[in-house]
């Protein structure tokens, strides 16, 4: 399940989606002059958003996820436009915010809720305020509920709102944490969101279902927990029965998120290397996606930490993949060359980290573990040694350890 009561999507997950802004006509002068661009990042089911106006090139960002600062710089880039601000939605608890690694990298500021008990942050926001970016404007509305310090930020001409996880598409954050509140999620939403204009659309900071945006219109009729005729304490009883899981990133995220992102090891975030086109996890851990891999497989040694059973078990294993089991690759580092780049491989990601930690605390410099393992191998189509036909598609919640 989903930190927020929905199931997740099936997808191939794969290069992060960028979707284009098609909300409005070109008749509306305003959009006309703003640059916007919606993003993915798969593991999270995050949504980033990237604003920025044609005229100055200044631009914003909203929620942006760690992992994926490497892609996110590179469209800034590619787009020619200046990152002025980072902005939070609230303290995440399932991924850690990239807000402090854009900083880094293009001179960003940071700005999150007065509210949020987070330090690090070049500017804290609250009810009124406006963030500035060329001629364009953000306006800020506290919408505290699934954590005491949610903020939704509104468009100038209010034809576009970022709700973060106070309201998702046909649905609400949860309230069991982080100073959750559901009767003040529901006054949020009644007094800050549906009172908007109905033509605005809504852009949340999560979905599981593969929508992308909604409207106040859609939500006020079709929202199956704030929508209609549905009363504060309906919307209360109904929060206070949930019983989700506990969100498995929020002992590593909410610490991060409160300072911002900054990592404990700065030095190695803020490294680049060149042997491959790698993603960096606020674990510490360089990744590589499954399309280069199979691409550049003779380049590398790829290293599968899998029990022997599992090597040539139904996932198959990777033509050439070298087999040491997790438990005996300290006592047997010395069969792998130091001058080749090594990529780990394991089931869905989770050893193959291990592994990757090992091996650099052994001396050896580059090393990157297989994104999502061989779950995410097979699904995406890759070729495999061995193996059987996957009996069904796999569902994004499969790649745990």
């Amino acid at each position: 399940m989903s930190p927020h009561g929905f199931g997740r999507k099936r997808l191939a997950v794969g290069a992060a989606a960028v979707a284009p802004y098609n909300g409005g006509t070109t008749a509306n002068r305003g959009m006309a002059m703003l640059i916007f661009r919606q993003l993915f990042d798969p593991t999270s089911s995050t949504y980033t958003y990237l604003l920025a106006d044609r005229r100055s090139g200044e631009a914003v960002m909203i929620d942006p996820v760690f992992e994926q600062v490497r892609r996110d710089s590179a469209l800034v880039a590619e787009l020619g436009v200046r990152l002025l601000w980072t902005l939070e939605t609230h303290v995440h608890a399932d991924h850690v915010t990239g807000a402090w690694l854009l900083q880094r990298r293009t001179g960003s500021r940071i700005a999150l809720a007065r509210a949020s008990g987070a330090a690090g942050a070049d500017r804290y926001l609250a009810q009124g305020d406006k963030v500035a970016f060329g001629r364009r404007h953000l306006s800020v509305r506290a919408t505290p509920g699934h954590t005491g310090g949610c903020l939704t930020y509104v468009l100038d001409d209010e034809s576009m709102a970022f709700t973060g996880d106070c309201m998702l598409i046909r649905g609400c954050g949860r309230t069991d944490f982080q100073e959750g509140d559901p009767g003040a999620l529901f006054r949020s939403v009644h007094s800050q969101i549906l009172t908007l204009p109905e033509a605005c659309l809504l852009y949340p900071a999560h979905d599981y279902r593969g929508l992308t945006v909604s409207s106040v219109a859609e939500e006020r009729r079709y929202n199956p927990r704030l929508g209609g005729e549905i009363g504060e304490g309906d919307f209360v009883g109904y929060m206070n029965n949930l019983r989700l899981a506990h969100p498995k990133q929020i002992d590593v995220a909410v610490p991060a998120n409160l300072k911002c992102g900054r990592p404990e090891d700065e030095a190695a975030a803020l490294a680049e290397p060149t042997w491959a086109p790698l993603r960096y996890s606020f674990a510490g851990i360089w990744e590589v996606q499954p399309q280069w891999l199979e691409e550049h497989a003779r380049d590398v040694q790829v290293l599968d930490v899998r029990e022997p059973d599992e090597f040539t078990g139904p996932l198959g294993h990777i033509d050439g993949a070298l087999p040491i089991p997790l438990g005996t690759l300290a006592a047997r580092a010395g069969e792998l060359s130091r001058e080749r780049p090594i990529v780990a491989v394991c089931r869905a990601g989770g050893r193959s980290a291990q592994a990757a930690v090992i091996l650099q605390q052994a001396g050896f410099t580059q090393v990157a573990n297989l994104s999502g393992g061989m779950l995410r191998w097979r699904t995406e189509g890759c070729a495999v040694e061995g193996g059987e036909a996957l009996p069904r598609a796999v569902e994004a919640d499969s790649y745990v350890i």
